[in-house]
């Protein structure tokens, strides 16, 4: 009398004999049911994979914690006022907890690092994990990050801030800085006094409606916003792949596990997000095969939606007109969108525009510009090579363009590097900006892309660092000290005081 085995990997039938082999005198019938090689990899990379997901979200929880308890650098102004509703839920969980801020930056940078690796890990092995674990890894992260106080920069407040300014107080934002409403409780909050907004119409307006609200109310509804605006981007990035055939885990998780997406983009309340999400909405549209009218011409009045948040986005209506599979639907809906973002503008703010003037010419440490007039011995970035800057960008855009009309490269990949380069060619450069171009790379099939964003990413990282600053300081190097660096400094001073 014999036994049956089912064979592992066809699940055919294998006869066993009486001495626990098969009929052919193999290995012993348990052996067929051992996880063959290719299973053990999958198994050992979907550990390691769950392993990085737990190392992210424990990381985000502890700078969270660690930010909600007490003052410290890492929640701006909060050494001068630091109430409850700023500081979070979680503020009871460390607030007996007092850190110095030397060991703070060294902890700091430490766990910024832990999750660059665990981020790089993940991205390995996302395959292997499933679907249900990263998304609610992905939730997770952002329920974390919304109870965070803001940090470390203090752009919410200003949102707010310039909202009061043109709603409650009558100044137009484009034209005053919020520093005019002295009496005004956001200014204790808020760091550029004398700095005109620089952002678009359409994300000025909208945020006149939290004008009204307590100050606390209206923190936490637009801390609320873009969590929600960043999970919908998540998922508009999931349905891209999708549209393009790919799996979604990958690019999904290249963009929502990027430690600055994370830290800078979400820990910031950056409203990057709100420019985000039409871009992607306008993508998918794009990529819709069923390229309806309609859905050309949505496609056109989204992405200059976005360019009505931040102008920044602009740099990508050249590659969707020549993605559109109708163009005269696409350009006529988006020059009719233009022209009512303009009307808009004119109605509220009268012929003022946005202020890019400012933040277009001040010098940040590390920006690609100041860092390269560092190398060459320039001292930094002059006047003239920031024109430069501005000139390549116009020349590479141009140049994708041509590429892209004449199909020698995906339009995806087009936007990705045009946001590449506009990135580089920024003068006053912050790590929140890689928020603009990981989406973009996450749904192109540009393996070159893929790599410059990740050095993009670990270049914003190591130079924001705040052991960087301490290393820097112990050699006596500083950026901003010399005639080009103090004249930024200077600048930057007044639009603060």
């Amino acid at each position: 009398m014999s036994a049956r085995a089912q064979d592992a990997r066809t699940g055919a039938a294998l006869p066993v004999g009486l001495n626990g082999r098969n009929g052919n005198g193999g290995a012993p019938a348990s052996a067929a049911a051992r996880p063959r090689p290719r299973e053990e990899d999958d198994a050992r990379l979907a550990l390691w994979g769950r392993v990085s997901l737990g190392v992210l979200l424990l990381a985000s929880l502890a700078i969270v914690i660690v930010a909600a308890g007490q003052p410290t650098w890492l929640v701006p102004r909060s050494n001068v006022v630091f109430p409850g509703w700023l500081a979070g839920p979680l503020h009871p969980l460390a607030s007996g907890i007092s850190v110095s801020a030397n060991l703070l930056s060294y902890g700091m940078s430490a766990t910024l690092v832990l999750m660059a690796i665990a981020y790089v890990v993940v991205l390995r092995c996302a395959g292997a994990l499933r679907p249900r674990v990263v998304v609610a890894t992905i939730v997770a992260l952002h329920a974390i990050w919304l109870l965070a106080p803001l940090m470390p920069l203090t752009d919410v407040f200003n949102y707010i801030g310039y909202a009061r300014l043109g709603a409650l107080h009558g100044f137009n934002p484009y034209q005053y800085g919020i520093g005019v409403a002295l009496h005004d409780p956001v200014n204790v909050l808020t760091t550029w006094h004398n700095l005109k907004t620089p952002y678009g119409p359409l994300f000025t307006v909208t945020t006149y409606a939290l004008a009204p609200l307590p100050l606390p109310v209206a923190y936490w509804l637009l801390k609320l916003a873009t969590v929600g605006a960043s999970l919908g981007c998540v998922a508009l990035v999931w349905r891209c792949a999708r549209q393009l055939g790919r799996g979604s885990l990958r690019p999904v998780l290249f963009f929502a596990a990027n430690p600055l997406v994370l830290v800078y983009g979400l820990g910031g309340f950056h409203n990057d997000v709100f420019m985000l999400l039409p871009i992607l909405i306008g993508i998918t549209l794009l990529l819709d095969e069923r390229a309806q009218r309609a859905r050309s011409a949505v496609g056109g009045v989204v992405l200059v939606a976005a360019t009505a948040v931040k102008a920044s986005a602009a740099v990508l209506l050249p590659f969707g007109l020549i993605a559109a599979r109708r163009r005269g639907p696409f350009v006529v809906a988006a020059a009719v969108a233009g022209v009512g973002s303009i009307v808009l503008s004119t109605i509220v703010f009268g012929f003022a525009v946005p202020n890019l003037g400012d933040q277009s010419t001040l010098l940040s440490s590390f920006s690609v510009p100041n860092a390269f007039g560092q190398l060459v011995g320039l001292g930094g970035a002059p006047p003239w090579l920031l024109v430069a800057a501005k000139g390549a960008v116009v020349v590479t855009v141009l140049w994708l363009g041509v590429r892209t009309w004449r199909g020698q490269i995906d339009w995806i990949a087009a936007s990705g590097w045009a946001t590449f380069a506009l990135i580089l060619s920024l003068s006053w450069s912050l790590p929140s900006y890689i928020v603009w171009l990981a989406p973009l790379t996450a749904i192109s099939r540009s393996r070159p892309l893929r790599i410059a964003t990740l050095v993009l990413t670990g270049y914003l990282m190591l130079t924001s660092l705040p052991v960087s600053s301490i290393v820097l300081n112990a050699l006596h190097y500083r950026p901003m000290d010399s005639a080009v660096g103090r004249v930024s400094t200077d600048r930057a001073r007044a639009l603060q005081h």
